[in-house]
């Protein structure tokens, strides 16, 4: 799996989130990659008819009806949203919450990315079954120090922590992520895909960046 996190960079304003969308799609087609995009909110509605997984930034453990400004799994479902991440480092929620949003969404058959930001997170998470666990020190992300050769031993050790949880939970790993060498090294290591924002959106060729990406993915010993 390749998630390409949009955040809320004036880089996709506009028009330009439905155009890294169509790229993407075409990517995938091509390599045959599983690629999913994170888009703001408001964005969601005009890309979800795309054949690539949509999924949300953040998502709420509240109910559906009168909650005002919160996001809703069962709305977000029902308007083609494949899935969310949970507990970005940019918004963290309780571990009480994300309890509750994994259950929440693995009951309405949605994809579940948890956000960790070191191991004790990594193990404890894994342990509920989520989709993914994407392991992204705060520290790195938007750095250009990618996380695969500046701490490879904390990629290895979420590895053992995801595998030790014994069930089908996948580990990603993000921050800092730039090159395809940089994913080359992750898939090396032995994560099961990435998890990036700038190192995409801010990149002056998408094309290039995202070409780059899925081929050390598919491919990570030639790169």
């Amino acid at each position: 799996m390749f998630i390409i996190n949009l955040k809320n960079y004036n880089e996709i304003a506009g028009s330009k989130a439905t155009r890294i969308t169509k790229l993407v799609q075409k990517i995938s087609r091509k390599y045959k990659i599983k690629i999913a995009i994170a888009p703001p909110q408001h964005a969601i509605s005009e890309l979800v008819n795309h054949s690539i997984p949509i999924l949300a930034q953040h998502v709420d453990n509240a109910k559906v009806g009168s909650t005002t400004g919160f996001v809703i799994p069962e709305i977000l479902k029902k308007s083609g949203v494949k899935g969310s991440l949970i507990n970005h480092s940019e918004h963290r929620i309780s571990a009480r919450d994300i309890i509750l949003l994994v259950k929440r969404l693995k009951k309405l058959g949605m994809i579940s990315v948890v956000c960790v930001k070191n191991i004790k997170e990594a193990a404890k998470y894994a342990k509920l079954n989520p989709t993914y666990i994407a392991i992204e020190p705060p520290e790195l992300i938007g750095t250009g120090r990618a996380i695969s050769t500046e701490r490879p031993q904390l990629i290895t050790n979420a590895v053992l922590a995801v595998k030790k949880a014994n069930n089908s939970t996948k580990l990603l790993c993000g921050a800092g992520i730039v090159s395809g060498k940089d994913v080359s090294k992750a898939i090396q290591l032995g994560a099961k895909g990435i998890l990036v924002a700038s190192g995409i959106v801010k990149a002056k060729n998408w094309n290039g960046i995202i070409t780059e990406f899925t081929k050390a993915i598919k491919n990570p010993q030639k790169v």
